[in-house]
């Protein structure tokens, strides 16, 4: 039976490769890659010889097509892996997966190198929940939109990615819109010149426009919103009941479509609004 294994790569460090990684990539028949470039690097560095072919998002379709019907009619093994890090997180390839799963065959995901997680583990700001936006938009209007949608968001704690060129901006506006968060700015994980700016925005913001280089390399900014207060959040608790009992009587939702709605509507987290629909859950049972 056909198999797609997703394997993470380094981001930085061929260090961080796993023997289960490379032992993978050997053993499969074909290996599907961002940039085959790139990835040829690294399978030279393991000495490791499949067949590889592209997959970026501008093939997806076709590509996706194409390693269906091998799956399907060939007893084959295929790898899917990105640039660097884990794939399908800000990366190509979660069509391929879905498409894979619509098919019946099986999917295996590999540990591995992510910036999103290492970023989170070193910030020193509350993990327990987070919302992850990756790359935000360029243009002013709708980077303000979007930046608006995080100060509105009820999970605090907040993880984008950023190129070089854009990160002063990004912190700017990050400031602007958010004054009193909390920053942790993550440069080149896990390379030879990885470098962290935390604390406040200004604090952040004023050690980077110190920095000799800070238009090379890759960000990831972890931030907490302190200015998302304490009883606007309450009030959206004790409004959470109602607003999930208004939607599945109006819109004759399920609490499961009720609780997804709330949520990405931005009433409540998607945790606070599960816990709520558990609690209207008991109600309606005793009501029977």
């Amino acid at each position: 039976m056909s198999k797609l294994y997703v394997v993470p790569t380094p981001i930085g460090n061929l260090g961080d490769m796993t023997n289960r990684a490379v032992e993978t990539l050997k053993a499969c028949d074909l290996i599907l890659a961002e940039d085959t470039r790139h990835t040829q690097k690294l399978l030279n560095h393991f000495n490791i010889k499949t067949k590889m072919i592209s997959y970026h998002k501008f093939n997806e379709k076709q590509r996706s097509e194409e390693l269906i019907h091998k799956l399907l009619n060939e007893e084959i093994n295929a790898a899917l892996v990105t640039d660097a890090g884990t794939p399908c997180i800000s990366d190509p390839g979660y069509e391929l997966v879905r498409a894979v799963r619509e098919k019946g065959i099986e999917v295996i995901g590999l540990t591995g190198a992510s910036a999103l997680t290492t970023a989170l583990s070193i910030s020193g700001i509350e993990t327990y929940e987070f919302a992850f936006y990756g790359f935000l938009p360029r243009k002013k209007s709708e980077l303000d939109l979007a930046l608006k949608r995080v100060l509105k968001n009820p999970v605090k704690t907040f993880v984008f990615y950023e190129s070089p060129k854009r990160i002063l901006n990004l912190v700017e506006n990050i400031k602007f819109h958010m004054p009193n968060s909390i920053l942790c700015v993550c440069k080149e994980l896990t390379k030879l010149h990885e470098k962290t700016f935390y604390g406040n925005v200004d604090d952040v913001l004023e050690q980077l426009n110190k920095h000799d280089e800070v238009e090379k390399g890759e960000y990831v900014i972890v931030g907490y919103n302190n200015d998302y207060h304490e009883q606007e959040i309450s009030s959206y608790k004790v409004g959470i009941h109602g607003i999930l009992f208004d939607k599945l009587i109006k819109n004759e939702y399920s609490l499961k479509e009720a609780v997804n709605e709330a949520a990405e509507d931005g009433i409540a987290s998607k945790n606070e609004a599960y816990k709520a629909s558990l609690e209207i859950k008991k109600v309606i049972e005793k009501l029977r």
